[in-house]
């Protein structure tokens, strides 16, 4: 972690020690309990629920780079509540860079704050990838309310936050047609489906947000009619660069927890650890997170300076760094021998929490689509 600034530095000692004292003995506990709300108020008292949102409003009003920062700190915590307050800080940027004055005091102060937590609904039952075929409706009833009917798929936080920043077709078809709506928890129409039953990120909720007939004042909506896709795509680039942040971050706790491990236990006399083989995985897998940290530094920064090259770079640091870091939990998950395919080593957990990484935010084959096209542009 060259080149931190003082503040960076102090940012990270902050989100680790937090991580380790109030995420990492509670992670296990939270797969059977579900998100600590509590928990999820506390990191925002840090600053941690509006990282990158403007100071006006109680955000911190920090970089990119600060983000990535401090969701790899937290994911050596608790990967599924870093990832689902990554998800709640792209809810609260999209609101502070595309909403009018008068919707940033009404949302952002509530958010900032963690009094409210909101959820980022884009992908439906029948379009993942293809996010611009998107067909849940929101159809003019006046000029003061729209009526929404459709459903979300996958939606991290449906019926447990309090606002759906939401995504949803005013107009014609294709990414043009797309708007931006906000819809608070408690709208008549709206409902949600039963838990979904995942392989990992098993703390936080996810199911389906389902709108019928859903009465929503047009004044929830976030800047003009069609401008919904165009948001959507600004906000995923930040939102993979946290998504590849917490991979790293859960990566980086198997390996430590490897390294402990193979110091500790012994066999043919001697510890895991003196053997060669033990040695050179070790230092393939510290190689390979050192050179995914340095890459996701790197987008980090395009994104803040605004470079021509940021989605690419992006793209890029999303594919490389999540397919590692799933790698790597898999090492060391292996190092632990039997005894890593048990729950009360944790490292289980972590290789499946981190193999969704490679499908949201864009699959990792969307990501390899994005780069290729930019590349073959030129």
């Amino acid at each position: 972690m060259a080149e931190l600034t003082e503040d960076q530095t102090l940012i990270v000692e902050t989100a680790r020690a937090f991580a380790q004292e109030r995420l990492r003995p509670n992670a296990a506990r939270w797969e059977h309990e579900g998100l600590d709300r509590g928990v999820l108020q506390e990191l925002a008292g840090l600053g941690f629920a509006g990282i990158y949102v403007r100071e006006d409003v109680g955000g911190s009003g920090l970089s990119r780079l600060d983000a990535a920062l401090i969701f790899e700190e937290l994911s050596r915590g608790c990967i599924a509540t870093a990832a689902f307050m990554s998800i709640h800080n792209m809810c609260a940027w999209m609101i502070d860079s595309f909403a009018s004055p008068e919707q940033r005091q009404a949302w952002l102060p509530q958010l900032t704050a963690g009094e409210k937590i909101a959820s980022y609904c884009l992908t439906e039952p029948g379009s993942g990838s293809d996010a611009a075929g998107l067909r849940t409706t929101a159809k003019a009833d006046g000029n003061a309310h729209y009526v929404i009917n459709g459903s979300k798929a996958f939606i991290s936080g449906a019926g447990f936050s309090d606002l759906y920043v939401l995504m949803c077709r005013t107009g014609e078809d294709g990414p043009k047609g797309v708007s931006t709506v906000l819809v608070e928890a408690g709208t008549k129409g709206l409902s949600f489906g039963k838990q979904e039953d995942k392989m990992g990120w098993r703390a936080q909720p996810t199911a389906i947000v389902n709108f019928e007939d859903c009465r929503v004042p047009a004044d929830n909506r976030i800047g003009p009619e069609g401008e919904g896709f165009k948001y959507a795509m600004k906000g995923l680039d930040g939102g993979r660069l946290n998504i590849a942040a917490c991979a790293l971050g859960g990566a980086q706790d198997a390996l430590d927890r490897a390294l402990a491990y193979v110091k500790e236990r012994r066999q043919f006399g001697k510890r895991i650890a003196d053997f060669q083989n033990t040695q050179f995985q070790l230092a393939d897998m510290e190689t390979d997170l050192a050179a995914s940290r340095a890459l996701l530094h790197q987008a980090a920064r395009k994104l803040d300076a605004k470079t021509p090259d940021a989605t690419k770079f992006c793209a890029m640091a999303k594919r490389f760094v999540t397919d590692t870091a799933f790698r790597v939990a898999d090492q060391a998950l292996q190092l632990h021998g039997g005894y890593g395919y048990l729950a009360d080593y944790e490292v289980e957990r972590i290789v499946r929490d981190l193999r969704v990484h490679r499908i949201l935010e864009g699959t990792n084959e969307i990501m390899r689509v994005i780069v290729s096209r930019d590349i073959l542009k030129a």
